[in-house]
């Protein structure tokens, strides 16, 4: 099986398999990445972006992983036919993947008693919850930090010739983990749309001993500003000539 579809789910679930991990091994106890911290999620999320986009691109994929990344490109290529294909599929990746981290994690869910670590490994929250100031800071890095400078990366006036082949992914990961360390503070960076929503799903129906609320009153919130982000991202990107 291979292909554009099959790619996004691949490539999704890889995403949230790394990256998930990352978090569940910096926050479940007895881990043996236990408190390892910040500076270790934000490489890991990096890191994280790289696999998912090779694992997407080897199976012949397109590596988007993320609904603002189709939105925009959709909009901006007028080709709107990929988003419900190519979302359906990063969504039920993302899926996936949650559930493959919860099943790696197994005996460590019961001995962790900190509701709030539990639900951090799946979905993200915000450090000040402002529900204006969580949507606007999700909404601006979407747009100006993981779309404007991740479009620029293949660009003319970046890349004339192309890139290395195989080079991108890794340019990729570098700034996904670049925003980590410098704009991920206030709301832990979803800036996608299925990397927060399906892992939040798993985490309300799997069977986690000890977990609290799923927390679906903020879920909104980095599901709606990353897809109007990839919305604006496409004009703006196009009228600067990244696109």
């Amino acid at each position: 099986m291979h292909g554009a579809v099959f790619g996004e789910f691949i490539g999704t679930m890889v995403l949230i398999l790394f990256g998930s991990g990352t978090n569940a091994n910096c926050l479940l106890k007895q881990s043996k990445g236990e408190n390892a911290g910040w500076m270790v999620i934000c490489a890991g999320w990096g890191f994280a972006v790289l696999a998912g986009i090779l694992a997407s691109l080897g199976v012949g994929g397109v590596g988007h992983l993320n609904p603002a990344v189709t939105i925009a490109q959709a909009i901006a290529t007028g080709h709107l036919e990929i988003l419900l294909p190519y979302i359906g599929a990063q969504f039920a990746g993302a899926f996936a993947g949650a559930v493959l981290v919860w099943i790696i994690y197994w005996p460590h869910w019961k001995i962790t008693e900190d509701k709030a670590a539990k639900l951090a490994v799946f979905a993200t929250g915000p450090a000040i919850r402002t529900p204006f100031a969580n949507a606007l800071c999700e909404f601006l890095v979407t747009l100006l930090a993981l779309l404007m400078v991740g479009f620029a990366i293949n660009s003319k006036g970046v890349a004339g010739s192309g890139l290395m082949p195989g080079f991108g992914p890794y340019l990729w990961g570098v700034l996904i983990w670049a925003i980590g360390l410098s704009l991920g503070g206030p709301t832990g960076y979803a800036i996608n749309p299925a990397r927060d929503l399906a892992p939040r799903l798993a985490h309300q129906l799997l069977p986690i001993p000890g977990k609290g609320s799923s927390d679906w009153g903020y879920a909104w919130i980095p599901v709606l500003a990353p897809s109007l982000g990839g919305a604006a991202a496409a004009y703006l990107c196009k009228a600067f000539g990244i696109l």
